[in-house]
């Protein structure tokens, strides 16, 4: 009975053993938790571990979209947050990727998945803060963003190329992450919080149950300016607005507000198995009503505006997916 009683603990470990095997485990990068972008893109990996069998992929949140994009073109991530003006750079070896002898070929490493909105920038201050336009923050303190993140220099072309006014020069800079400038805004340490945002979004919301806040607006006029032109002229650049329905008249706002938007997305290294990645694909859209479970501003994230404003050619298995669905695809996204 001993021996049989080894011989069936030597067995389960065994069994055991071969379940882990059968486990295949892959790699995500993202940014850190606490807004849209991480929900969606970790929603990826979620459905994609919980509905495609034997699999499990693990995110790490952290680190800058640039960097993941070329961590996966050399192989070290399966999946990464992709951004449209980040591979439009990668493809030409320009802004960040100018030092990278080899960036064009590595572009070629890396396809989309699908696209979504980053949101619309929200401008936010106090309603008695006296600061009535973007005009106004001369002297103030400012958060454009993350440290050395492509949204941040976006923003800061936006408002310089709005105002005439310079960062760092004619108003401060606050360096610092996401969270720490939710926490200084709060704090009133800072007098203006740029950030992107699905609306409407959930921090503003909950900011306004006990706070008089407000939008800033870029004006019409704005947009003929050579600076935001210039701004805007890169891919997946948006015009957007803000209505005061989109909060329930919670902000302090009575007309609409002005602003941009930018896209962003989900992409795969091109050497992943055309058949994983379509199971993959098919697990997240098919299981959608989990992501919109997370609030209303996620309900506009459908297979259709997957395909906006996308520039990287689609991975095989996503493309596999929409043809399927007989979506019209980009051209951009047939490569």
């Amino acid at each position: 009975m001993k021996l049989l009683g080894t011989s069936l603990a030597a067995a389960a470990l065994c069994l055991a053993a071969a379940s882990a095997q059968a486990q295949e485990f892959y790699k995500m990068g993202t940014i850190a938790p606490g807004g849209t972008i991480y929900t969606i893109t970790a929603g990826f990996a979620q459905a994609t571990s919980r509905h495609v069998p034997d699999v499990e992929v693990q995110v790490n949140a952290s680190g800058s979209a640039a960097q993941h994009m070329l961590s996966a073109a050399r192989g070290e991530l399966d999946f990464f947050m992709s951004s449209t003006i980040l591979y439009h750079h990668m493809s030409n070896g320009t802004a960040m990727y100018s030092g990278i002898e080899n960036a064009p070929e590595l572009a070629q490493e890396l396809r989309g998945i699908f696209n979504f909105p980053v949101g619309a920038w929200h401008a936010l201050v106090y309603a008695d803060a006296g600061i009535d336009s973007l005009d106004d923050i001369a002297g103030k303190t400012v958060f454009l963003g993350p440290p050395s993140g492509g949204a941040t220099d976006f923003t800061q072309a936006i408002v310089e190329g709005a105002t005439g006014l310079t960062a760092g020069d004619d108003f401060e800079v606050a360096k610092m992450g996401f969270q720490a400038a939710q926490q200084g805004f709060q704090d009133r340490r800072i007098d203006v919080l740029i950030f992107p945002s699905l609306v409407p979004g959930a921090y503003v919301q909950q900011l306004a149950l006990t706070n008089d806040l407000k939008l800033l607006s870029l004006a019409d006029e704005d947009f003929d300016k050579p600076g935001v032109q210039q701004a805007m002229a890169a891919p997946g650049r948006s015009r957007e607005v803000i209505a005061p329905e989109d909060y329930d008249g919670a902000l302090a706002n009575e007309g609409e507000v002005l602003t941009v938007g930018a896209w962003i997305g989900v992409g795969a290294r091109t050497a992943l198995d055309e058949e994983f990645v379509y199971q993959a694909t098919k697990a997240f859209w098919e299981n959608i009503e989990d992501l919109h479970a997370q609030g209303p501003a996620f309900r506009s994230i459908t297979p259709e505006t997957g395909l906006r404003e996308i520039n990287m050619p689609l991975h095989p298995g996503a493309l596999r997916y929409y043809e399927e669905l007989g979506l019209e695809i980009p051209a951009d996204a047939r490569g």
